[in-house]
């Protein structure tokens, strides 16, 4: 049986002077090992539960435990746990990607040699070699987006989130990034996903769920979500359960 990676329980937010909560008693589990896709409309509260779930926001009622760890409680074993990729650059622009991941490699805690070790291979499998001593300010937005990502992956975390990793890429950087999240996969690492790139997350995601005005409306399988509302891709499962409306305001 798979340990829990992440519980949530009861879980109520609201941002300062909100009337109303955004997350509305949110209950949810993913075990270990899950390649997990949280999907909603714009403003639907998943970025919020995401930013809840690193300890970026404080939630004020309910329980999110990491591996069993209470992450408003326990912040230094939690923040060891996971690692984020958030949507926007993580990383300084002036600096290149060795002494990026140097920079947050000891901020984390790592030893200098795993350090140098991580970074070698990293910047070797995400194919930043050959620019490792550039400064990222230089990059396309396909090299950045890699660059985010071997940040979050600096840890080896047990955890891994990520917000729209591949906005913005080609083609072949987002069919290699998405390469690279399974192999961590398969190695052990937990994905929590969320994007609007619906194809791409079909590919990689084997349990969803969604989230629609801070609740969470489904959370299975892709498989058997398909199988029930009868939609062949998760385009129109999405489309099927949240409407047509806009969703911009």
């Amino acid at each position: 049986m798979n340990a829990v990676a992440v519980s949530i329980q009861n879980l109520e937010f609201k941002y300062p002077g909100q009337i109303t909560s955004c997350l509305n008693t949110i209950n949810l589990e993913v075990a270990a090992g899950e390649r997990f896709g949280l999907f909603g409309p714009n403003g639907a509260g998943k970025t919020t539960l995401m930013n809840c779930m690193t300890g970026l926001l404080n939630y004020q009622q309910g329980s999110i435990r990491l591996f069993g760890n209470e992450v408003i409680n326990n912040r230094k074993t939690v923040n060891n746990l996971f690692g984020f990729v958030p949507q926007d650059f993580s990383f300084y622009q002036e600096l290149s990607p060795v002494e990026n991941l140097n920079f947050f490699g000891a901020w984390s805690g790592m030893d200098k040699a795993v350090i140098k070790k991580k970074s070698e291979e990293l910047l070797e499998v995400l194919g930043l070699a050959d620019v490792r001593n550039k400064p990222v300010e230089k990059f396309s937005g396909g090299m950045k987006r890699r660059v985010n990502l071997a940040i979050g992956v600096m840890n080896t975390p047990r955890i891994l989130f990520l917000d729209e990793p591949t906005v913005g890429v080609d083609v072949h950087t987002r069919q290699a990034i998405i390469s690279y999240l399974k192999e961590l996969n398969n190695n052990g690492t937990t994905l929590i996903y969320t994007s609007h790139q619906l194809n791409e997350a079909e590919d990689l995601c084997n349990k969803i769920a969604m989230i629609d005005d801070g609740k969470i409306i489904v959370h299975d399988s892709l498989t058997q979500l398909l199988t029930e509302y009868k939609e062949e891709g998760l385009e129109g499962l999405f489309i099927h359960l949240t409407g047509k409306m806009y969703r911009d305001s």
